[in-house]
């Protein structure tokens, strides 16, 4: 067995819950177990469909499929068989977690120097009044009819 497969234990838990078995409606899966390993491929590695390794067959066939047992919730059904009763909580080493670059630096809400807490100091020096009335007269605020 190679490091990224799926062992014979979890194999023998899931096999009858997953699509395209023998009497099932439309096409009898080839290799379910060569397809559950290329997607752990995928998920352990992080890699991209593209990067797929040939052994596992056609990069988009695999990903055409895995797309179709998600919206069938097959990936459900296999999480809650395998899932372990004793990993209620997740612990995340914080040395692994990596924030952007720009996360860092200067407190939010405190104005730097020189920088005005408004966008416009003088919103009439920006945006100066205009000396007509726009074509819409029922808009012009000095018009008295």
């Amino acid at each position: 067995m190679r490091r990224h497969e799926i062992t014979d234990d979890h194999w023998n838990r899931i096999q009858d819950l997953l699509p395209g078995r023998e009497g099932d409606p439309g096409v009898t899966a080839k290799d379910n177990r060569l397809f559950v390993n290329a997607v752990l491929w995928i998920a352990k590695t992080g890699a991209p469909w593209r990067d797929l390794p040939e052994r596992f067959g056609n990069w988009n066939s695999v990903w055409r499929r895995f797309d179709r047992w998600a919206r069938k919730g097959a990936w459900e059904r296999i999480f809650r068989e395998l899932q372990d009763p004793d990993l209620e909580w997740l612990m995340l080493d914080s040395t692994v977690i990596r924030a952007h670059q720009h996360a860092a630096g200067a407190k939010k809400g405190v104005p730097r120097e020189g920088q005005n807490k408004k966008r416009w100091a003088d919103p009439e020096a920006v945006f100066p009044r205009r000396s007509t009335c726009p074509s819409v007269v029922w808009g012009c605020p000095w018009n008295s009819d």
